[in-house]
């Protein structure tokens, strides 16, 4: 099969299982993939890994460890979920969304030996998922650009994720939240189990996670494998932070300094505190690695992400944040709050299951008024539930379940008002916003 169009690559992808659209418990198996990574001839292998699993923070830290290794001249792909505007977007080489010729080629490999594949030729007769085919493609492109590193950003859990068939050089994970309670566990040592799932024998591992019984499950696993564990508020001390509506500041202080070398200043345009521990966390893989400083400052300062804390200037402000857990939703709101203290419109929509009680009452403290809405028509949301639930809070709430209306009515809003606008709750709602923002933003220009 040939390909002429990203959209045709990813149609053909969707054909198979989605569990991205609804998950169900018996996806998650790692059996498929082996068997889809031999018969593609292992296209993992053919480049460095660093595996980073994670509640929040791991598609930053992947990102920006990404681009200090490709301030250090390597050749970098970057696998992180999930986009914003197109699914290219998941498969970055060197910063930017794979190319359609490595696409399509790539693509094709995977179309070839799936037509003459049935069911019969995987473990337990079911063929791969999307993910495990999207991932696959992921791999197969970054051995065919002659990639040199990958950085792996788990999609879900790690244990039996589609990505942890890695070998990988580095295990990274950043802070655990109670979240995908249903499949992960409902406690924080059951969900960190899960994350402790990609440390691999002998592997250093790396984490930036503080909750006591998650770090327990962390020590126990690494040290039944072998495996160093560098805790980084045991290793460094995180200091001179400084925030504004460009970046982050801090200095790392590393206390170990014949191993990490001497404190380091670093800047990133990503905004908030977690960032200045997503960068300090980056900077200490980095420096493990054997990479200056000047490496790391750089890379650290070019590496972006869209959607986490993301200002975009004009009239009216935009600040679109994918956060969907309630400890992320409290730390944008800490942000928006201390950054735009005359306060705003705020834009909510986020997908069943989850807590939409405890994000309304995050939120509270930067906000008085919400508009509802569903967070696109990927995910299955329940826009009364997330009402009823603001409401009790003490909001004074508006509902529009169309997505693109309730964007261009909460937009119209801020603007009349002078205010900015922060669309939270689901990257998928983001995505939609962006979408809207980003076409205006182009027709100013003209």
């Amino acid at each position: 099969m040939t390909f002429s169009t990203p959209d045709e690559v990813y149609a053909y992808l969707d054909r198979y299982l989605n569990f991205e659209r609804k998950v169900e418990p018996t996806a998650y198996r790692l059996d498929r993939m082996i068997a889809l990574k031999e018969f593609l001839g292992r296209p993992d292998e053919s480049f460095r890994v660093i595996h980073v699993a994670g509640s929040k923070g791991k598609g930053s830290t992947a990102t920006m460890i990404a681009s200090i290794l490709q301030e250090a001249g390597h050749t970098v792909g970057l696998y992180t979920s999930p986009h914003l505007l197109s699914f290219t977007e998941r498969i970055a080489i060197n910063g930017v969304p794979v190319d359609d010729r490595t696409l399509f080629a790539s693509a094709t490999e995977i179309s070839d030996l799936m037509e003459h594949k049935t069911e019969a030729d995987f473990p337990g007769g079911e063929t791969p998922t999307y993910f495990e085919l999207l991932t696959m493609l992921g791999f197969l492109c970054y051995r065919r650009a002659g990639c040199t590193d990958a950085v792996i950003e788990v999609g879900l859990g790690g244990r039996l994720d589609s990505t942890n068939v890695v070998l990988p050089a580095v295990c990274i994970i950043t802070p655990i939240e109670l979240e995908h309670t249903d499949l992960l566990g409902t406690t924080i040592p059951e969900i960190a189990y899960e994350k402790a799932g990609i440390i691999k024998p002998g592997v250093p591992v790396f984490t930036s996670a503080t909750r006591p019984e998650a770090l327990a499950v962390f020590r126990a696993r690494a040290a039944e494998l072998g495996s160093p564990l560098t805790v980084l508020d045991e290793a460094a001390d995180i200091t001179d932070c400084s925030i504004d509506k460009h970046g982050t500041s801090a200095t790392v202080r590393w206390r170990d300094e014949a191993v990490f070398g001497q404190p380091l200043q670093v800047r990133t345009p990503m905004i908030g505190s977690v960032q200045a521990r997503n960068a300090a966390l980056a900077a200490t893989v980095a420096r493990s690695l054997g990479y200056d400083d000047q490496t790391i400052v750089r890379g650290i300062a070019a590496a972006r992400l869209r959607a986490r804390f993301e200002i975009i200037p004009g009239d009216p402000v935009v600040i679109l944040d994918g956060a969907h857990t309630a400890d992320s939703v409290q730390a944008c709101a800490d942000e928006f709050a201390r950054l735009f203290p005359a306060g705003g419109i705020l834009l909510f929509g986020c997908a069943k299951g989850k807590p939409p009680r405890l994000m309304a009452e995050a939120l509270r403290k930067a906000f008085f008024e919400v508009l509802i809405t569903r967070p696109g028509t990927f995910k299955e949301s329940d826009p009364a539930e997330i009402e009823e639930a603001f409401t009790a809070t003490g909001f004074r709430t508006t509902r529009n379940d169309d997505t693109e209306t309730a964007v261009v009515d909460a937009l119209q809003q801020a603007s009349s008002r002078a205010v900015p606008l922060l669309v939270t709750g689901s990257f998928y709602l983001c995505a939609a916003a962006a979408r809207i923002v980003d076409s205006r933003v182009g027709q100013d220009r003209h």
